[in-house]
């Protein structure tokens, strides 16, 4: 590569001291960017609209004094506006949808870190899967292996920043789409606690209360700094997370203490974890050991089979919902205009009844009550990442007819993650280890309900004790 060869030996925060040192410019950083996007992105299909003007435009203008100033930014395409700019949502239906009018207060609190924007990333259609395959943009493959997911609906996000063409992308989770995408690629990925990021000013929340924003990094530090840079309500939210006491990037190196930590192999569905996935995990109830936590095998007593059909109860209601929001159709999508999944989840939706919402919804909230009660007891709850390595491309397809199967699939593939979707509590995935076919195995931490500080406290110490920041796949070197 030309320019800053050095631009990969960084990660976000990185890149920034470089800049306030002036060692570097910010337009030297988005060249090294673009630069890489170019090479390295036909192999991926990661990027899928480039907006090199948009951040050259940002650059000159004059970036604000932020954490992040001068670091280039792919924003997923979905759940973030961004004023002046097109999103698809992965859908053919909404490809033609008018730019945004205005950024989303998320979006704005990105540009004022400094982050400069300069694409978006690929994401299936409307955030329905662990993988991303859309019709409109076609697949987006893993870096690590392009016969693979990289998985979703943030896999465009993933596979970007694992390819390194930088260090941190936007990306949103409602079932696993941060933490799954990180599991898949190799990267630390952070569902934060709800509503610790706010929607406004476009709405309330998302997907009934459990999607989030935040990001997929190469670090844990990046993770933190960019929370610290986004968090708070925005105005006119329904309700908030709790403040944290600290800055969550004090958390990162800070001693976490003895912790007690439970760990788990049981997913609520029954699903069967691969021997690698376990292997992973025990060897890291091990380390945990070594670094002088307390660490059991606990199964959180929980109403395990409700979590499946409670997140579909939810999703598909919100498909109903999502597929009549096209801001200048007039209309919602008719059968031919979107993936056979979508429609399928879309005609589940319209067999719900306002009783089976609200029910749904206090299931979610009792499944909440009973991890509290659990994290009573302990700090963290420690599992598998992902129940195998990232599959094969097609396996998720959205195009099948057979809208059980898929969906059985796909939490088959991710068991653990959707379940602290619905209690809002904060999940971290670590990308620990790879398998033997050399893709990336991750493991999930789980905190309370306001408990990023100690993810952060825990995860940098398992990141200092297991570092992952060299490796990175063939297409990266």
């Amino acid at each position: 590569m030309r320019g800053f060869a050095e631009y990969e030996q960084y990660d976000a925060l990185g890149l920034a001291d470089l800049v306030r040192r002036k060692e570097v410019t910010p337009s030297e950083l988005l060249e090294a960017a673009i630069e890489r996007v170019e090479a390295r992105n036909p192999a991926v299909n990661a990027v899928v609209m480039k907006l090199y003007d948009y951040g050259k435009k940002a650059i000159a203008e004059s970036l604000p004094d932020g954490p992040f100033r001068g670091v280039p930014l792919l924003m997923k395409d979905l759940t973030s506006p961004v004023a002046g700019v097109r999103m698809t949502r992965g859908s053919k239906f909404f490809a033609d949808t008018p730019p945004s009018p205005a950024d989303s207060e998320h979006v704005k609190r990105l540009k004022r870190a400094g982050l400069v924007i300069f694409g978006r990333t690929n994401t299936c259609e409307l955030g329905l899967s662990l993988t991303c395959e859309p019709q409109l943009h076609g697949p987006t493959r893993n870096p690590w292996n392009v016969a693979h997911i990289s998985g979703g609906s943030s896999g465009g996000a993933a596979a970007a920043v694992a390819a390194r063409m930088l260090p941190i992308a936007h990306a949103s989770d409602g079932f696993g789409s941060i933490r799954a995408p990180a599991a898949c690629c190799g990267l630390v990925g952070l569902k934060p606690t709800r509503s610790r990021n706010t929607f406004a000013p476009f709405a309330g929340e998302g997907l009934g209360g459990v999607s989030t924003e935040h990001a997929v990094s190469l670090t844990v530090r990046d993770s933190a700094a960019l929370l610290d840079a986004t968090r708070g309500p925005g105005p006119g939210d329904p309700y908030v997370a709790p403040a944290p006491v600290e800055p969550y990037l004090k958390e990162v190196g800070a001693n976490p203490g003895e912790l007690r930590i439970a760990w788990t192999t049981r997913a609520p569905n029954d699903a069967r974890i691969e021997p690698e996935c376990l292997r992973l995990l025990a060897e890291t109830v091990e380390l945990c050991a070594d670094l002088g936590h307390h660490v059991e095998e606990r199964d959180p007593e929980i109403d395990g089979a409700a979590v499946v059909p409670t997140f579909l109860t939810l999703a598909s209601a919100n498909t109903v919902v999502n597929l009549a929001s096209h801001p200048a159709a007039g209309r919602p999508a008719r059968e031919a205009e979107v993936e056979r999944i979508t429609w399928l989840t879309a005609k589940m939706g319209e067999k719900i009844s306002a009783p089976d919402y609200v029910r749904a919804t206090q299931t979610a909230h009792r499944l909440g009550r009973q991890m509290a009660a659990f994290h009573s007891e302990w700090d963290v709850l420690l599992t598998p990442g992902l129940a195998s390595p990232a599959v094969k491309l097609g396996w998720l397809d959205m195009m099948m007819d057979d809208v059980d199967e898929y969906w059985r699939r796909v939490f088959a593939f991710s068991p653990f993650t959707v379940w602290f979707n619905l209690t809002g509590q904060p999940g971290l995935m670590l990308p620990l280890g790879q398998s033997s076919g050399g893709l990336p195995l991750a493991v999930q931490l789980v905190a309370p309900y306001g408990g990023e500080a100690t993810l952060f406290r825990l995860g940098a110490q398992l990141e200092a004790a297991r570092p992952w920041f060299g490796r990175k796949p063939a297409l990266a070197s």
